[in-house]
């Protein structure tokens, strides 16, 4: 494999990071906004790494948006009915990780599209988190351990950098590292070859889109303590984002296979071109224009080591 191929997404985080240390030495090549840019990614990457899980198998979930907001809301309104925290966080991880998990069913079990299944399933939750807040932000009730989940720093490093770090070791370890994740890659390489050698395809399909809504909730919930409110459409930007994350891990380290640590590589471009630019005083919608070419570049990178194929 073609040293491009495999390392030149992080040849390519490393070019972001020196242009903007030398257009701004004195914002942003601080040590103290690195560490602010690996909060800035943490939920993005969690994000991120839950759509890993579905990009392994060759395909979408467009509800990961929806479930965000929709674990925010449910927490706090399940907090203002008087339950107490491990409750409603299992309560709302439980009704995160059902959402997915009916989405792969669906998806195995009838042949239907997973960009169709997934839209509609976020539609669906979507509409289920406005009937539950009323379309208002929520922030009454919620206790300070809950707060504490997603605020202040360990050793100096953010809590939620710590989440992202522990979401990542457990994605390596799922996908690299267990029978889930091997099959769960042998159905994304050829669903009909793995079903031929007797790969369970629709346990393991619900499972890879389980973990992905489970990994959406744990994020909602995440902002939610962060935030110390929940807004209805709180998870919304999170959707493009995340498969954007996603699709650069898989130009990464591996011969376009999604996995974790690439997610994660995918994520930190991202972050790292949003705050750069931030720092710079660009306006947003250039920085979308900037990510979008971050992504085709990413693809250029991968094709160049490849010869083109």
């Amino acid at each position: 494999m073609a040293l491009t191929t495999r390392f030149g997404t992080l040849f390519g985080l490393i070019a972001i990071v020196a242009l903007f240390s030398a257009l701004s030495p004195a914002g942003f090549a601080q040590y103290s906004n690195l560490i602010n840019i690996t909060q800035q990614m943490s939920l993005l990457a969690i994000v991120a790494l839950g759509a890993t899980y579905v990009m392994a198998l060759a395909e979408f979930d467009l509800s990961v948006g929806a479930v965000v907001s929709w674990a925010g809301i449910l927490a706090v309104t399940l907090f203002g009915a008087g339950w107490g925290l491990p409750a409603t966080v299992i309560v709302t991880l439980a009704s995160s990780f059902l959402i997915g998990g009916v989405s792969g069913f669906m998806v195995a079990r009838f042949r239907m599209p997973s960009f169709i299944v997934t839209l509609a399933v976020g539609t669906i939750v979507g509409g289920a988190t406005f009937w539950l807040s009323n379309g208002a932000t929520l922030f009454s009730g919620i206790p300070v351990p809950f707060r504490d989940l997603g605020r202040g720093s360990l050793a100096g490093i953010p809590v939620l950098t710590l989440w992202a770090l522990a979401m990542a070791a457990l994605t390596v370890f799922v996908l690299d590292h267990t029978e889930l994740g091997r099959r769960i890659h042998a159905i994304g390489g050829n669903r009909e070859a793995a079903r031929l050698t007797g790969v369970p395809i629709i346990p393991n399909t619900a499972w890879a889109f389980a973990l992905c809504t489970l990994f959406a909730g744990i994020a909602g919930l995440l902002l939610t303590a962060r935030l110390g409110s929940a807004h209805p459409t709180g998870g919304t930007g999170f959707l493009l984002q995340a498969y954007a994350a996603a699709f650069l891990g898989m130009t990464a380290f591996r011969n376009g296979e999604a996995n974790a640590l690439g997610t994660v590589l995918g994520a930190a471009i991202i972050a790292v071109a949003a705050n750069g630019l931030t720092i710079l005083g660009v306006p947003n919608y250039l920085q979308d224009i900037f990510t979008g070419m971050i992504i085709i570049a990413a693809v250029l990178v991968r094709n160049v080591g490849r010869g083109g194929e």
